[in-house]
């Protein structure tokens, strides 16, 4: 299919989704979604849901405070791994992808067992601007895009399970006037249904920050150093609570702590807003009517701001990217100049 035939069908299908109809009508718009949407979730109310009264407490739609819909979710879907069998930790994560990033603390991290209940920032998916494509792209504080499409560099919101940590080496920085290696470790999430690929796009967790790499750096001791013995050197940039490449990010400060709760014991991840959450919206707004009248949840101060949300579905999002890269191949990588030590 020509990549100009697969824009206008990217196109009509967005534009399709957020028309309004019966909740059957966004089932058959969706072929997608291995299941129907689910019936819109309301608030808890006091008591409700089996949510204990101390983490009751923390429902709300404040800054560190978590959206009922999110924890009802989050939880359920914990409550049902651990049932399952797949999970045994106390600890859970969650994470509202409709709220403010920067300083709004919107990723949480709920341990039943101690009653802890903390929130911290998170960064969400950057998403792209293709010339000719599309653009699927997001702002540094809002996301309006959303996708389980390969290369999309997009959030995706549903149900995961943590896996095993890696750690790897990402380049050489100054730091107090010393040569530091910087060392950062990745949580895999484990998907299923819209979010079965995540192993495949390399989806999870990490810190937000990495090294801008400007030259290569002699430095023969290195256990990191190449067969000539230089390593890459360059600025240290912390973006923990800005845009990924469709991972979920946190500050430095506090990654540790994250991940040391899921470190050789899986847990589950829940991130919202999932694409029957996305396509409801959208056409509610395409109505006139606010999501909440309709029973709906999205954080009121981003959905001024982008308008309404979009998902791109992989089936239609990945063979235009794939064409994309066949017209515009990435360049060739350039050797790093050699730079010298003060």
């Amino acid at each position: 299919m020509r990549v100009s035939s697969l824009l206008l069908a990217i196109a009509g299908l967005v534009l399709f989704a957020a028309l309004p109809g019966s909740t059957q009508a966004v089932a058959e718009e969706l072929p997608w979604l291995v299941s129907p949407p689910a019936a819109p979730v309301p608030p808890a109310a006091p008591g409700a849901s089996g949510v204990p009264a101390w983490l009751q407490a923390h429902i709300g739609d404040g800054d560190g405070q978590i959206s009922a819909v999110v924890l009802q979710r989050a939880r359920g879907f914990h409550l049902q791994k651990v049932r399952d069998g797949a999970v045994n930790n106390a600890c859970y994560f969650a994470f509202d992808a409709t709220r403010p990033a920067g300083t709004g603390r919107r990723f949480y991290a709920i341990c039943e067992a101690d009653r802890t209940f903390r929130a911290v920032p998170s960064g969400h998916g950057s998403g792209r601007n293709l010339p000719g494509i599309a653009d699927f792209s997001n702002d540094v504080r809002c996301a309006k895009n959303f996708s389980n499409a390969e290369d999309s560099k997009l959030t995706t919101g549903g149900g995961y399970v943590t896996a095993e940590i890696r750690t790897s080496f990402k380049g050489y920085y100054n730091a107090s006037g010393s040569y530091q290696p910087l060392m950062r470790s990745f949580l895999q999430f484990e998907g299923e249904g819209v979010t079965a690929n995540a192993r495949e796009r390399a989806i999870g967790g990490h810190p937000g920050v990495i090294v801008s790499w400007i030259c290569r750096m002699k430095f023969p001791n290195s256990p990191h150093a190449d067969k000539d013995g230089y390593v890459p050197y360059g600025k240290l940039i912390d973006y923990g609570d800005g845009r990924s490449n469709g991972c979920t990010s946190w500050p430095l400060s506090v990654s540790d702590k994250i991940l040391a709760l899921a470190e050789n014991k899986p847990t589950t991840v829940y991130i919202y807003p999932e694409a029957n959450d996305i396509v409801a919206v959208a056409r509610a707004v395409k109505a006139g009517q606010a999501p909440a009248r309709a029973g709906l949840y999205w954080n009121a101060s981003c959905l001024r701001e982008i308008g309404a949300p979009n998902f791109w579905p992989r089936e239609n999002l990945e063979p235009a990217l794939v064409g994309y890269k066949k017209k515009n191949p990435p360049a060739k990588p350039q050797p790093l100049p050699i730079c010298k030590r003060p």
